[in-house]
């Protein structure tokens, strides 16, 4: 996902998500941060300037058959409420890593991206 600071300067960092027909969700989660949660980069970036990128692709050897999307679209840090509980629910269960570390019970902020234009290429 990339985000951009008040500077323009770019970040992009790896995400786990999940979606629920709607709406995007990536969790903070509990691996090891250098700094606290409300410090993070990505999330004070998206607190100044809520537009975001992010590209989902596979990568193949059979280059013909190499596919990916580009979702361009805003996003929000969400931390409580029926919505959050839901996002942490939907990636509990895609992910046997979140449900592992108990996610839904980590009290950790989600971000929430509203996807607004979507890019495609491949098959």
């Amino acid at each position: 996902m990339a985000t951009v600071d008040e500077f323009g300067k770019p970040l992009v960092v790896p995400i786990c998500f999940a979606f629920d027909g709607s709406f995007i969700y990536s969790p903070i989660d509990k691996k090891p941060k250098s700094v606290p949660t409300s410090k993070l980069k990505r999330i004070r970036n998206i607190l100044n300037n809520p537009n975001i990128s992010f590209v989902i692709d596979e990568y193949l050897e059979n280059w013909s058959m190499l596919n990916y999307l580009i979702i361009q679209g805003t996003a929000e840090i969400i931390s409580e409420g029926e919505e959050y509980e839901n996002s942490l629910s939907i990636l509990s269960k895609k992910y046997d890593q979140y449900r592992k570390m108990g996610l839904e019970s980590l009290g950790a902020p989600v971000i929430k991206i509203k996807p607004d234009k979507i890019i495609s290429w491949g098959n």
